[in-house]
């Protein structure tokens, strides 16, 4: 069997194959509820064959979200909806994940494809965010709101909050959003973490919240399933967070019970150059995995079959993570199997004559179509 379709097991939870869907942000809720594009386009992730499908950032708090239309779980009218997407992707084979987040101070922005860039304003439905320091992300942002540590206490409970709401809406995997730039990564970096307090400055109070967040939700999270924690693995900027202290941050969650390292990289310096190419990601989930002895995941630009098994069985990851990917063809783990001639993973059986070019389709008058 090929490495990308072998199980992963992480405590209790066997994971059917190594591809997950990466959370992408839909921008299409309202109120922070699902509705049924989400379950369209998570459930037809899992009809296509991905091992775990991790929902969008969902943030913890109405002022968390990235945009307006963002999902969330701040309250327990928002579980319903998330249930009945997990049954289906369940129905499926599939694991259901996601991905608990705060925006910080990226949040307030417009849907991506409205062309406008920076924070929406309050008389349009936006609001003023938040963050570790009134530093705003760039000049179009607008400049937050600096938590004191009442309002840190308030993030924390928040997390834990929509944990629970989390497993009661049926999910299996919890994922802790870290990175890009968002409040928790906000906090790890000297660019955006300007606080005096015991929450910035050096090292082990940059990293103080993400250690609290984790160790609140660990304590709500079930000890038989796992929990994901995704880093930023650096800033790409000189004094930035960098990827010696993503290591030792690594080894840090490990032991308060973290179960998987999703590594990413950038999103908190506006003006980063980024070396983006096929894999550009990967050296930091191999250096992660290595060094601090825990699970990695990883994601960037992996578009290809023998790409992903290549990371698998060199040792550079446990997890591939698909966005983009995906986005465009929805069953690439079925047309990764065919690739590999990987013959324990088949099609559905509604599609598996699709799959097959030279039988003919047969409409249900049984007239070939």
């Amino acid at each position: 069997m090929t490495q990308l379709f072998q199980p992963l097991s992480l405590r209790q939870l066997t994971l059917p194959n190594r591809i997950a869907v990466s959370p992408m942000c839909q921008y299409s809720a309202r109120d922070g509820m699902a509705n049924d594009w989400h379950l369209v386009h998570l459930g037809s992730r899992a009809v296509g064959g991905a091992g775990l499908v991790i929902i969008e950032a969902t943030a913890v708090t109405a002022k968390g979200r990235i945009s307006p239309e963002d999902l969330g779980l701040w309250k327990d009218e928002q579980i319903e909806p998330l249930r009945r997407i997990t049954r289906f992707i369940e129905a499926q084979g599939s694991v259901a994940g996601i991905q608990l987040a705060h925006a910080g101070r990226k949040a307030s922005t417009w849907q991506p494809w409205l062309g406008k860039h920076g924070s929406v304003p309050i008389s349009e439905g936006g609001w003023t965010p938040v963050g570790p320091s009134s530093i705003a992300f760039d000049p179009q942002h607008a400049i937050p709101e600096m938590l004191d540590e009442s309002a840190i206490g308030v993030v924390v409970e928040a997390f834990v909050r929509a944990a629970e709401r989390a497993l009661a809406a049926g999910f299996k995997v919890a994922e802790v959003h870290a990175a890009h730039g968002y409040l928790l990564h906000q906090f790890l970096s000297p660019i955006s973490n300007q606080r005096q307090d015991a929450y910035g400055g050096s090292f082990e109070n940059r990293i103080r919240l993400l250690l609290e967040v984790t160790g609140a939700v660990r304590g709500v999270w079930p000890d038989e399933l796992p929990l994901f924690v995704r880093l930023s693995a650096t800033d790409w900027v000189e004094d930035g967070w960098n990827s010696d202290e993503t290591v030792e941050l690594a080894r840090r969650l490990k032991a308060l019970g973290v179960d998987l390292i999703d590594v990413s990289s950038g999103g908190t310096a506006a003006n980063a150059e980024i070396p983006v190419g096929p894999g550009y990601q990967t050296q930091f989930a191999e250096r992660v995995r290595r060094e601090a002895e825990i699970a990695t995941g990883t994601v960037g630009m992996i578009t290809e079959a023998v790409q992903a098994e290549h990371i698998l069985r060199t040792g550079q990851a446990d997890l591939i993570l698909l966005a983009r990917e995906l986005l465009r063809d929805p069953y690439w783990p079925m047309h990764a199997a065919e690739d590999l001639r990987e013959t324990s993973f088949a099609w559905p059986p509604q599609y598996v004559r699709a799959a097959h070019r030279d039988t003919p389709l047969r409409s249900a008058s049984g007239i070939p179509d």
